[in-house]
């Protein structure tokens, strides 16, 4: 008999005597303590016990008035999309016969650079409910994403922004015109777990309260919790709010019955008691920051000798430092030349960052852009590369009128010592980012001082783009937003209510002129050109330098199969392929 589901637990030793001593009691699940899941009868045989570290708002991909995914994992095992985006980042058809292709019939550009996409939808497709599937249920979900009175936050991103009308000329084809030139019209969804395209919304459940412009009874309808029906590889089948989700195989999946027969997603917010489920053989699969990096770690290493389970360790963002271009606000002036900033990237070790930060487990960045597209090599060939070498620094500080002082720092001209200041934003690891890496700096000649911004202010977008010379910072990593971050238009300023991405208020025609031009290019081979050249640039000029991706732990027990790793520029989140997964007696 497999371990009990669930069971409660502060600390892993309570959480493993619970499951022995006070779970054996067989009857309706309850909640457990705050934070650390519900107390169940053990499962049916081919049942998937997922951890998250907090309830989900919605099963929904979008739903109203929210900004965004609280949590990521628990959408995709009931929604399905027109496409599926795999670990590599490459889209297939889903609920969609085939996918728009530039140059046919599916994808006509008009002379005024308005476009339109046509979508064949696959036959016989059922939702949860057994109620047909059609073309109008994907009108019907553009209709109420794009309605101001609802709040959807998609109505202001891509690819719904970027529409201009959706239509359904029978059940089963879909038409999409475009304002404009679109490159991302062929896969709507946009990288990351939260912009998941054009969701389809079932019209025979909310359609007439919509036509009724009834705004309140629709935004607090059950459908978006515990009443949701999607059209995924799994039915909810009971949602204890505050506790767990339970979801039962669907027969009628489009890609068909999945292996498994049940899901159980836990709600653990105690980082101990999840790292506890996991190790008592309880949770299969712990991911959405269930458990802390550093438990992660020592869960590897526990694993390397046991063989008890896997690692996946997935990425939303990309870790840099900024530097800052504000003439008024730069200290020291010093950094605004280049040399500088050379001497200051040739002197950081990021492998002993990645080890401080990571364990050596984390991809060291030489650009924006995925080192695991299968395009890179084109980008590799394009940027500079700056190895860690202590005399390089001090050639470019040389050159720029620095030498070291008997103290081994760096002066100018006339004595005076580059002080420069490292601030880290957010805490945990931007703290010990900012920490090794201000220390390196010392070590190699730079007097490095260390600032934390309060707690209190890390929220506020000027002061979070006001740092004096070097910033902690974090960006989405899919290539439209990573890209975005060092445009003009997004400097963070006055005008914007300093909410622009490009904190550090760098500046380049060129680059702008690249981005520009990437955001409206279709061609597929010219838009890898155009990231080549985009990388030189940032390589180049060094706004920033690039660390790392974000990483998140994603631990899954030996008899789970089917979890492949993701690229950060991907929708393939842990579980994109759930429909395969199997759990092995």
């Amino acid at each position: 008999m497999r371990p009990l589901r669930g069971c409660p637990g502060r600390l892993a030793a309570s959480l493993i005597l619970g499951i022995f001593a006070g779970c054996g009691t067989v009857g309706p699940a309850t909640p457990g303590p705050e934070g650390a899941g519900p107390v169940t009868t053990t499962p049916p045989q081919h049942t998937l016990v997922v951890s998250v570290n907090k309830e989900p708002a919605s099963l929904a991909a979008f739903s109203p008035a929210a900004s965004g995914l609280s949590t990521a994992f628990p959408v995709r095992p009931f929604n399905a999309f027109l496409e599926l985006v795999d670990d590599r980042a490459a889209a297939h058809p889903y609920l969609a016969e085939s996918l728009p292709k530039l140059g046919t019939d599916s994808w006509v550009v008009y002379p005024d650079g308005r476009m339109q996409t046509t979508y064949r939808l696959k036959p016989n497709v059922v939702w949860h409910d057994g109620a047909p599937f059609s073309a109008a249920d994907l009108v019907f979900a553009y209709r109420l994403y794009t309605t101001p009175e609802l709040g959807f936050a998609a109505a202001s991103t891509v690819p719904i922004s970027a529409m201009e009308d959706v239509e359904a000329p029978d059940d089963s084809t879909l038409v999409i015109r475009w304002k404009r030139s679109y490159p991302g019209a062929g896969v709507l969804q946009v990288g990351g777990s939260t912009n998941l395209g054009l969701p389809p919304v079932p019209r025979h459940l909310l359609g007439d309260l919509y036509a009724d412009s009834q705004w309140t009874t629709l935004a607090n309808h059950a459908y978006w919790t515990v009443g949701f029906v999607g059209l995924g590889p799994f039915r909810l089948d009971r949602w204890e709010q505050g506790s767990f989700i339970e979801g039962v195989a669907f027969d009628g999946h489009v890609l068909g019955r999945p292996r498994i027969d049940r899901i159980h997603i836990v709600f653990i917010a105690d980082a101990n008691a999840a790292v506890a489920n996991v190790r008592a053989g309880t949770v299969d699969l712990a991911t959405e920051g269930s458990l802390t990096f550093e438990q992660a770690l020592e869960l590897k290493r526990e694993w390397a000798s046991s063989h008890a389970g896997t690692f996946l360790w997935t990425a939303a963002s990309i870790r840099h430092f900024v530097f800052q271009f504000r003439p008024e606000l730069v200290s020291p002036s010093a950094l605004l030349d280049l040399r500088v900033r050379k001497a200051l990237i040739h002197s950081l070790d990021r492998s002993a960052l990645n080890d401080a930060l990571w364990g050596g487990e984390g991809i060291l960045l030489d650009s924006i852009f995925s080192p695991r597209v299968e395009y890179y090599p084109a980008i590799d060939g394009a940027v500079t590369k700056y190895p860690y070498s202590l005399s390089a620094a001090d050639g470019f500080m040389t050159e720029a009128g620095f030498r070291k002082g008997p103290d081994g720092v760096y002066t100018d001209a006339s004595g005076a010592r580059l002080v420069l200041e490292v601030r880290s934003t957010g805490g945990g690891t931007s703290d010990t980012e900012r920490s090794v890496a201000a220390s390196g700096w010392r070590q190699a000649g730079f007097d490095a001082q260390e600032g934390t911004l309060a707690a209190a202010l890390a929220l506020d977008a000027q002061e979070r783009a006001s740092f004096p010379a070097i910033s902690t910072a974090a960006q989405s990593a899919t290539d439209t937003t990573m890209s975005a971050a060092f445009t003009t238009p997004q400097i963070a300023r006055p005008e914007n209510r300093w909410n622009g991405i490009n904190r550090g208020a760098w500046s380049d025609p060129e680059y702008d002129r690249l981005v520009e031009s990437f955001n409206t290019t279709l061609d597929p081979t010219e838009r890898i050109q155009q990231r080549a050249s985009m990388a030189r640039v940032l390589s180049d000029e060094l706004p920033a330098i690039m660390l790392y991706y974000n990483l998140n732990p994603a631990p899954f027990l030996a008899r789970l199969t089917g979890p492949v790793p993701t690229t950060p520029d991907s929708t393939g989140y842990v579980g994109w392929n759930i429909h395969e997964w199997e759990i092995r007696d």
